[in-house]
């Protein structure tokens, strides 16, 4: 009698636990038909342990991806192991909202999920338990965390003044293109272009002035670009642009566009208007181009040419 009196104690202090803590547990039944469900999974969802008893999972749970699920727990009924889903994966089972005031601004919980086998006396495996965490805090700051260092990567690489690439990653980027094309047998033009007569800008109008012109030069030139093409900053008043799949005839008809462009804008600065034109150069990649600094070698002789001739113009390295 005593004995019979220790086990229901224990089994009301089992289900007083199952039933207060901060993580949900379902029970499920061979044909995923819900047993056991406990407060953390009534709160959460609004459905009592008797509303949901004895009902199929995907019935209440209709967004829940049944050929998944089933997937993920027929290999816990017959190899009797657990089953493991990180938010990383997905982010979550059940789309509970999310009430956390720290991460209050997440739209959903996110949700580490450990699906276990419950052996029967015998052996056999008829009953599986899902736990479900609720880590919205952990995915969060591990989001803002991978979102600042991404921001920070971002930063690093781009040129202020132009919010392009800076010199230093854009010439990592020319090299990398030049590698590519010592393996793949395809096409790829460099343009370098300066804007004419800057240091003139600079003396006349300001150095606050030269900033405008080359902030309204980079604003032309990326909305010139497709997604594929890559530009930077050179150096001062000087831009590179990689247009990769592109021959030079192709290039330049890009280039005349943009040269066009420049020309036709005008810069006000403290009231006065500032006109300008630019100069650029174009070299087709090549496999008699030794490395990635002769391909940057030979398109600067071809802006020098297109300045020599009397600038506003492009010009075509020729081989």
């Amino acid at each position: 009698m005593a004995n019979d009196t220790l086990d229901i104690k224990e089994f009301h202090w089992l289900m007083d636990m199952l039933q207060t803590i901060d993580v949900g547990l379902i029970v499920l039944d061979r044909n995923y038909n819900i047993q056991v469900w406990n407060s953390f999974m009534e709160n959460h969802s609004g459905m009592s342990p008797t509303a949901v008893k004895d009902q199929l999972l995907f019935d209440v749970f209709k967004d829940l991806k049944q050929d998944w699920f089933t997937q993920k727990s027929e290999s816990v009924f017959l190899l009797k192991n657990r089953a493991f889903i990180t938010w990383e994966l997905r982010p979550y089972l059940f789309k509970f909202k999310n009430y956390r005031p720290i991460t209050g601004t997440e739209p959903f919980m996110y949700q580490n999920v450990n699906i276990s086998p419950l052996a029967s006396a015998d052996g056999t495996v008829n009953h599986i338990c899902v736990i479900v965490y609720d880590v919205t805090d952990i995915a969060s700051n591990k989001k803002a965390l991978e979102g600042a260092n991404k921001e920070l990567e971002t930063l690093s690489r781009t040129d202020k003044l132009t919010l392009l690439n800076n010199r230093g990653y854009w010439e990592e980027c020319l090299q990398n293109e030049y590698s590519r094309l010592q393996r793949y047998d395809t096409i790829s033009s460099l343009v370098m272009f300066d804007i004419d007569h800057f240091k003139k800008v600079n003396d006349t109008y300001g150095h606050q002035a030269g900033d405008e012109v080359i902030r309204v030069v980079s604003k032309l030139l990326r909305d010139s670009l497709r997604k594929t093409d890559i530009a930077g900053r050179y150096g001062g008043e000087e831009f590179g642009i990689i247009l990769g799949h592109t021959n030079a005839k192709n290039a330049m008809i890009y280039c005349e566009r943009l040269r066009q462009a420049i020309e036709d804008t005008i810069v006000v600065h403290d009231k006065v208007e500032i006109k300008f034109t630019v100069s650029l150069g174009i070299c087709e990649a090549s496999k008699k181009i030794e490395d990635y600094k002769s391909w940057l070698e030979n398109t600067d002789k071809a802006l020098y040419e297109a300045k020599e001739n009397g600038r506003n113009q492009t010009r075509i390295f020729q081989l």
